[in-house]
């Protein structure tokens, strides 16, 4: 069981550091995100690269073990790479939890037949090249909404302003959210506020952008952030716990995510990957608890959303035009 939070939150090491004479650096109140869901809470949490329903599974066993609320469950291989069965049977368990389920959409730039993007320079990423990869995630995005899925991962502005514009036309359900990839993440508040306009729900921006930035973005948005607390390798393998209240001071909305260091890469998933899959799975929920007790033991952990939570709230967007495919300004 987690820890009795303490009555007042307190610093990590602040009290021993005190008795020394060491000197504490302060908080400064104007850091504080003035911004929340709209349940009112200031975290959730995610567990991602749940690439299947067997993985699904041993993530729904061990958070009910370990007492680890779970808000969001995400998977980084692709709709493609699940048949309608399984993303029925995962869109069915998570919904017996009221957990949200997050599928990210493909073709994506790293997987295809582009040498650029194994080049030093990293060429386009992860976005979808050409008209042919941006309708193939145009068709996920079809398949998986039909078959009960209510969240999309989405690493490309293109497909997001397409699948925005298709959503408000009424050809994606209305409730369906999108969820920034963490390899597409903006790391300024200029372009955080435009994929946002762009039609993201929720942002997950790299691990290692410093707590300032945290604060310079929320100046500008009210957008729900996701995060690493731990990032796994190819995401530069940050651990971050001891910063997780800081996280949430700065950053709130946030999700936390609970990702692995250390450990191999599994997408796209398949059987061969099987045994990583599944002992990735249950250490990244044994992370998250790691987490919540850290933030317990210094009386940090008020403030979590409700659990069913998903409504990101009222957030700012480009004016749509059935007849252009690009953002019209505002006052034209």
């Amino acid at each position: 069981m987690p820890p009795t939070p303490s009555a007042v939150p307190r610093r990590p090491g602040a009290d021993a550091l005190a008795r020394i004479g060491h000197p504490f650096p302060g908080i400064d109140p104007a850091d504080t995100s003035a911004h929340a869901f709209p349940d009112g809470g200031t975290w959730r949490t995610e567990i991602p690269s749940v690439e299947g329903p067997e993985a699904l599974s041993v993530v729904l066993k061990e958070s009910a073990q370990l007492d680890l609320p779970v808000h969001r469950i995400s998977q980084g291989s692709g709709i493609w790479m699940l048949t309608d069965t399984e993303i029925t049977e995962m869109v069915e368990a998570c919904a017996a939890r009221d957990i949200e389920l997050c599928l990210f959409t493909g073709p994506r730039g790293t997987w295809d037949i582009g040498g650029s993007t194994r080049t030093d320079s990293g060429g386009g990423g992860l976005r979808a090249r050409g008209h042919d990869a941006l309708a193939g995630c145009v068709e996920d995005a079809l398949r998986a909404t039909e078959l009960g899925v209510r969240c999309l991962l989405i690493a490309d502005e293109g497909v997001l302003w397409t699948l925005h514009r298709m959503r408000v036309a009424g050809v994606l359900p209305a409730d369906v959210t999108f969820k920034l990839s963490a390899l597409t993440g903006p790391v300024n508040p200029a372009s955080y506020a435009v994929y946002e306009q762009l039609g993201a729900d929720s942002l997950n921006v790299p691990s290692d952008l410093s707590l300032d930035h945290l604060t310079e973005i929320r100046r500008v948005s009210r957008a729900p952030m996701d995060m690493y607390v731990e990032a796994p390798d190819d995401l530069g393998g940050y651990i971050r716990m001891y910063e997780a209240a800081e996280l949430i001071r700065r950053g709130a909305p946030l999700y936390l995510k609970f990702g692995l260091s250390r450990s191999p890469g599994i997408y796209p998933y398949g059987a061969q990957l099987r045994d990583t899959a599944l002992a990735t799975a249950r250490e990244r929920v044994r992370r998250g608890r790691l987490v919540l007790d850290l933030l317990a033991r210094h009386g940090a952990d008020g403030g979590m959303s409700p659990l069913g939570s998903h409504d990101p709230g009222e957030l700012r967007r480009f004016p749509v035009s059935s007849a252009t495919s690009t953002p019209v300004p505002e006052g034209d």
